[in-house]
């Protein structure tokens, strides 16, 4: 039985399902924040979305002897390769219906994600015999992530729900929610690029922790996280609400997850405890809300 349980538990964290629902989380804390009902279109975009290419970029960065890999990850996925590709490709097909359900200007955006999402991961660019793709140019990789995390989970909602007239925000306020989401996916990206910091120095891949070093990712990881912590203080809305405490909780469980990664190097921690985060923000939100 206990083989059992973990083998599904593999299966839900390392085939990015896992990853999509922190996605979806993301997004129904943006509809909580702004006062409006979930859009289910939207939903089922960040889900399939984020599962499709997440999928895509581990199977195009494919490595000779993937069953021989020291990450855990890397072996439970391509182990279950066909389902993989069958998942994936179902996930990606189903965006076509669901892109002719949202309004214009989220199918613009969806448009721009897609190929920052694909240039990410695919190598379409090269010089001379070496192929590389965005994600290989120096600093860049956490942020595409973050841009497209927090454009998909903050903006895509926010556009889909005025169009559909459920809530009113203004610029100012989108603008905020955007920096404040920005701040916070940071800082969970960048511990991934310091867990992979010796791997990245051999492949020549230029994260943050190869530039600055690890000490000083840590601390560009708190320093973003204060920033966002200070967003919510000084932009709080209606005072200390339970919003206020449920959000900051998460931040300062952030911080204290991203310091004790120093220590801490093995996959489920990262895969789970850190990316589960953004699933917990939504439920403490909830829970704080239910009993108020």
């Amino acid at each position: 039985m206990k083989k059992i349980v973990k083998s599904f538990f593999d299966f839900l964290l390392f085939s990015n399902i896992f990853m999509a629902l922190c996605a979806v989380a993301q997004g129904l804390v943006t509809f909580h924040l702004i006062g409006s009902k979930p859009v289910y279109t939207v939903i089922a975009l960040l889900f399939t979305s984020t599962l499709g290419v997440y999928n895509f970029c581990v199977l195009v960065s494919k490595p000779a002897n993937p069953e021989k890999s020291p990450l855990v990850y890397i072996r439970c996925f391509f182990a279950n390769y066909r389902l993989m590709v069958t998942i994936t490709i179902v996930s990606l097909l189903s965006l076509v219906p669901l892109f002719f359900l949202i309004s214009t200007e989220s199918r613009i955006l969806l448009i721009f994600l897609a190929i920052v999402s694909f240039g990410y991961g695919f190598p379409f660019f090269s010089i001379g015999d070496q192929k590389f793709g965005l994600r290989n140019i120096p600093g860049l990789k956490p942020f595409l992530i973050t841009l497209v995390w927090t454009m998909s989970t903050v903006l895509l909602p926010v556009l889909e729900a005025q169009d559909l007239h459920l809530t009113t925000i203004s610029m100012h306020d989108t603008t905020l929610l955007i920096a404040k989401r920005f701040l916070f996916i940071g800082a969970l990206t960048i511990p991934f690029d310091i867990r992979d910091l010796f791997q990245d120095r051999t492949t020549g891949l230029k994260t943050i922790p190869v530039l600055i070093g690890e000490k000083g990712a840590y601390l560009f990881c708190q320093f973003m996280l204060a920033g966002y912590i200070v967003l919510l203080f000084l932009f709080r809305g209606n005072g200390f609400n339970l919003d206020f405490w449920a959000l900051s909780f998460t931040a300062f469980l952030v911080g204290w997850l991203i310091f004790k990664s120093k220590w801490e190097k093995d996959e489920y921690y990262y895969f789970f405890y850190m990316d589960g985060v953004l699933i917990l923000q939504y439920v403490i939100l909830m829970a704080l809300n239910y009993f108020k």
